[in-house]
């Protein structure tokens, strides 16, 4: 009893040291991309290579830790050896780099063939215990389709790559999988989501959910608006539909379904919330960055072209889950004290205004109005939230007398900030690995030709007609973007897909990034995969295809946005006017039309109910994607007179939203 009460101690004393040892080593780890970003002496690839045995340091103990607190010997006992691996390539290539990267391009030494079997065993390990078989066979059938491409028949055959060759695009040239996505991960990518752990760890996402909790007692639908406020909002930082709904629906799903909501449509709202928050400004689940980079142009540019499509978005997503939640018998009250012990006073509302507002004030400052570069606003917003997170409290506590005090108060924010470093890095590393691998996949697809391939199957398969181009290159990112991250889902589409409708069906380019990336996203809710939607029913307790119906009809604008870029080019300017408002407004009155008409409760006989459905469905989708304005403000008439008529002659004039107006 004592031996096994002995063994007990050591192993909680050891998962101890273990835990402490991943808080110094995500310390460490952002010390050097801070450092980097501040004064960049280094190359970008070999900043790269030491990026990524950072990350897997990091990733390799917190990642031990978990699997030996669950008592999963066999996971530790692979996963060590190949986070080893990886950190000795970045360590041996880091410490080489002259040699490796300048000197020995298009061939390596015998002993760095052996390394770069071993770092694709390890990362194809990797990506299988991230994110399961489905991306390991598409990362797998790339790299075997690189090296037997020779036996495929049709227009995608090439001539195939000797092994060799294919080590050399992934590994020891330096130019696959620490090649420019991870580059862009390492400068751009990776600085923000350190941002995001100081969020989380100052307590950013709790103010959130005061404010929507605030907000519910003004609106019907409160509980349901209250979930989809909080997930989207950090859906659109942590960079993973999949994620975001496991993490935030594990509270917003009960929530609701304790209101009187059904299983179903608490896991719909929920997984439409994290899908959608994947796009909105000014981070797009990191996408943003991706995309600034391919098309040569500002950040902020991206951002802006982005405002008013997310705007239309959450518009009808917001009216759509309201139409949902009134459809129940449920009482969508909430009650602040089931969440937190008190409100805040007004006092405390401008400190926490003041701690969390002049960060975001200067990364807009310095992206939108300074236009420095994202590694540098993105250094000095972190920064700003690491003084305004630490003091701010504790200017607080010394201003309100408390019984803890200013310097007890001081080191609990310093705790929090490590914490948040720690945190950050938790998140980063497995958005790094399948971005890592994915650079190795997208130089796999440059030297074999494939997105030329593409072109001319998309060419011939829509037979030049633009509609089916569109809607065939939607259906093209949708698998694409089947179980991963959203960056590394639009990544795969920026490389396949975007380029020919680009040049060979004249969108533009920004209406083509848009667009795909849009569609990318669709395939957390969209079946028979819609891996949000099975994470969020399975919280929910809910059969999964009523899960995903009413998703659907929830998110319908969503899938029809991708094609009104195409339409209407105006919706995704790099520029913001007049002109753009007016569409992206006509837009959104047909994107309320669809909503209306799929989620509306009517009540009228199943025939007449069903016609007006499909009528008030097509409509929409009209107005939405049709280019002429003239039918568009004819649509949106027909649509208000529809609107109007139901109110006044069915129900009285009972304003939608607001409590306590009309019966």
């Amino acid at each position: 009893m004592s031996s096994e009460t002995d063994r007990a101690t050591l192993t909680t004393r050891f998962l101890g040291g273990l835990d402490v040892t991943v808080t110094i080593a995500a310390v460490v780890f952002w010390a050097i991309v801070l450092n980097w970003s501040y004064n960049q002496q280094m190359s970008n690839v070999k900043y790269a290579v030491i990026f990524v045995g950072g990350i897997m340091t990091v990733y390799a103990i917190d990642q031990s830790r978990q699997a030996l607190e669950e008592g999963d010997w066999v996971d530790t006992a692979v996963l060590l050896p190949t986070s080893i691996v990886l950190i000795t390539a970045s360590v041996y290539f880091a410490s080489n780099f002259q040699d490796v990267y300048l000197l020995r391009q298009g061939y390596a030494l015998d002993h760095e063939y052996m390394l770069a079997r071993l770092i694709i065993l390890s990362l194809l390990y990797l990506t299988w215990r991230e994110f399961g078989n489905l991306f390991l066979g598409l990362v797998a059938g790339v790299m075997l389709y690189g090296v037997y491409g020779n036996y495929v028949p049709g227009v995608l055959g090439h001539a195939g790559m000797s092994e060799l060759t294919l080590l050399q695009a992934t590994v020891t040239d330096l130019y696959g999988f620490y090649g420019s996505l991870t580059q862009l991960t390492a400068s751009w990518i990776a600085p923000f989501l350190l941002y995001a752990g100081l969020l989380f760890a100052y307590g950013a996402f709790d103010l959130i959910l005061r404010v929507a909790i605030v907000a519910a007692r003004h609106i019907k639908s409160g509980v349901a608006q209250t979930a989809v406020l909080a997930s989207a909002v950090i859906g659109s930082i942590n960079g993973s539909y999949t994620a975001n709904a496991a993490m935030t629906g594990s509270f917003t799903i009960p929530t609701m379904q304790d209101s009187g909501m059904a299983g179903h449509r608490a896991a719909a709202i929920e997984s439409v919330a994290s899908t959608s928050g994947q796009v909105l400004p000014p981070v797009m689940g990191a996408s943003a960055f991706v995309m600034a980079s391919y098309l040569g142009v500002p950040y902020i540019d991206i951002v802006v072209a982005g405002l008013i499509p997310a705007a239309i978005l959450v518009a009808c997503i917001a009216v759509a889950v309201h139409y949902v939640a009134i459809s129940d018998a449920s009482s969508q009250d909430m009650e602040f004290s089931e969440f937190f012990d008190d409100e805040l006073s007004s006092k405390q509302k401008l400190f926490e205004g003041v701690r969390f507002g002049v960060p975001f004030f200067v990364l807009i400052y310095l992206l939108g109005v300074v236009q420095f570069t994202v590694m540098t606003a993105a250094l000095y917003t972190i920064v700003a939230m690491v003084l305004t997170g630490v003091l701010m409290p504790t200017v607080q506590r010394a201003v309100d007398g408390s019984e803890v005090s200013p310097v007890g108060e001081f080191l609990t924010q310093v705790r929090n900030t490590v914490g948040g470093f720690r945190r950050g890095a938790i998140i980063l590393a497995p958005i790094a690995i399948i971005l890592v691998v994915i650079s190795g996949v997208v130089n796999i697809f440059g030297t074999t030709g494939v997105p030329a391939k593409i072109a001319l199957l998309l060419i011939n398969l829509s037979g030049g007609v633009l509609l089916f181009a569109v809607l065939l290159a939607m259906a093209v990112s949708i698998l694409m973007g089947v179980g991963m991250p959203t960056v590394a889902a639009y990544v795969i589409v920026a490389i396949l897909i975007a380029p020919t409708l680009i040049a060979d069906f004249g969108i533009t380019e920004i209406s083509a990034h848009y667009t795909v990336f849009y569609a990318a996203i669709l395939a957390g809710i969209t079946p028979p995969v819609a891996t949000a939607a099975v994470v969020a029913a399975g919280i929910a307790g809910a059969n999964f295809w009523r899960t995903c119906g009413v998703a659907i009809k929830i998110a319908a604008p969503l899938f029809v946005l991708p094609v009104a870029f195409v339409y209407n080019p105006e919706l995704v300017s790099l520029s913001v006017g007049l002109d753009n408002a007016v569409v992206g407004s006509m837009v959104l009155v047909g994107g309320l039309s669809l909503i209306y008409g799929l989620n509306y409760p009517f009540e009228m006989r199943p025939g007449r109910r069903i016609g007006l459905r499909a009528g008030l469905t097509g409509l929409g989708l009209f107005v939405m994607v049709y280019p002429g304005r003239l039918f568009k403000l004819a649509g949106i008439a027909v649509f208000v007179a529809v609107f109007v008529a139901e109110k006044v002659v069915t129900r009285g004039l009972q304003l939608p939203f607001l409590k306590g107006v009309g019966q």
